[in-house]
């Protein structure tokens, strides 16, 4: 009984001619790290991205493969946990609004914003500053493609599901957004203006995209430069991200990722991209912990 293969495929073999695949390119940053006999892996992920980014290529595949845990920062599957965070932290108590806690000014700006994203005021007025102005930024993102259905850790979840794999979380919903609500109302009202401004004179898309890009590519440079881009600088967006978002938790993580190595066989840890750079990253905080970290690419 004949098969019934494809006419291309036939054809190649017809003529011995190999078929042709596009090698999947290097994407992000991937770390071997090894202590007491015992090996796991670091990728750095991207929560928005494109359906062409995936799947990754054989060096994380085989890695994710290898391992008896996946590890992420939180596990995107777990809806109610994140849902209760954002109640909490982003959104005001009963009676208060945002157009209560912000400024004239501030007020019109974000109206211009919201009118310009397609949105209405009333749609957002019992979210804190600092989720509106991400809530923003996410929006323009999406309008030019980058989707967080596409983001790194939906491919992550959905390979480990399929390996049987049990699936850790460094951190926790609640903490993650806790660190927001860290920013007094003079910081959140600093922290929206600055969005909207960079939202505005497309600096916002021009950041994001160009952070993708380098992941996309596994541009190192690229992605310590635009680290210490969005890093730099006395805005609250800047040194929110350098003290609390980074510095604060790459520590803690470290530290989590040492625990969860003492009780996994093989660990894949997949944690946002810029947690994996410089001096104050979770790589040399492991090796200062005595670990031998070695970057593949």
């Amino acid at each position: 009984m004949e098969m019934n293969v494809p006419h291309a495929v036939a054809s190649a073999s017809a003529s011995s001619q190999p078929i042709q695949l596009k090698p999947v390119p290097r994407r992000g940053a991937l770390y071997r790290v090894r202590h007491d006999g015992k090996t796991s892996y670091l990728f750095g992920t991207i929560h928005v991205g494109k359906q062409n980014f995936f799947p990754l290529e054989p060096e994380v595949t085989r890695a994710l493969a290898d391992a008896s845990s996946l590890v992420l920062e939180l596990d995107t599957r777990a809806y109610e946990p994140f849902q209760q965070a954002l109640a909490k932290y982003g959104s005001y108590p009963a009676g208060q609004t945002i157009s209560q806690h912000l400024s004239p000014m501030a007020l019109a700006r974000l109206n211009k914003a919201l009118a310009k994203a397609g949105m209405t005021l009333s749609s957002v007025e019992q979210y804190r500053p600092w989720l509106v102005a991400n809530i923003l930024v996410g929006t323009e993102i999406e309008k030019n493609g980058y989707h967080r259905s596409n983001g790194v850790e939906g491919f992550l979840l959905s390979a480990a599901v399929k390996q049987k794999k049990k699936v850790r979380e460094l951190e926790s919903a609640d903490y993650q957004l806790s660190l927001f609500a860290s920013l007094d109302d003079g910081q959140q009202e600093r922290y929206l203006l600055e969005n909207i401004a960079e939202l505005d004179n497309g600096m916002a898309l021009k950041k994001s995209a160009g952070l993708i890009d380098a992941w996309s590519n596994a541009d190192a440079e690229r992605i310590a430069a635009l680290t210490r881009e969005l890093t730099t600088g006395d805005t609250v967006s800047a040194m929110f991200m350098d003290r609390t978002l980074l510095r604060k938790r790459n520590p803690e993580m470290a530290a989590n990722i040492e625990a969860i190595m003492k009780n996994e066989k093989v660990a894949f840890v997949g944690i946002g991209l810029l947690h994996l750079v410089g001096e104050n990253g979770v790589p040399e905080l492991l090796r200062q912990r005595g670990y031998e970290v070695e970057k593949m690419y």
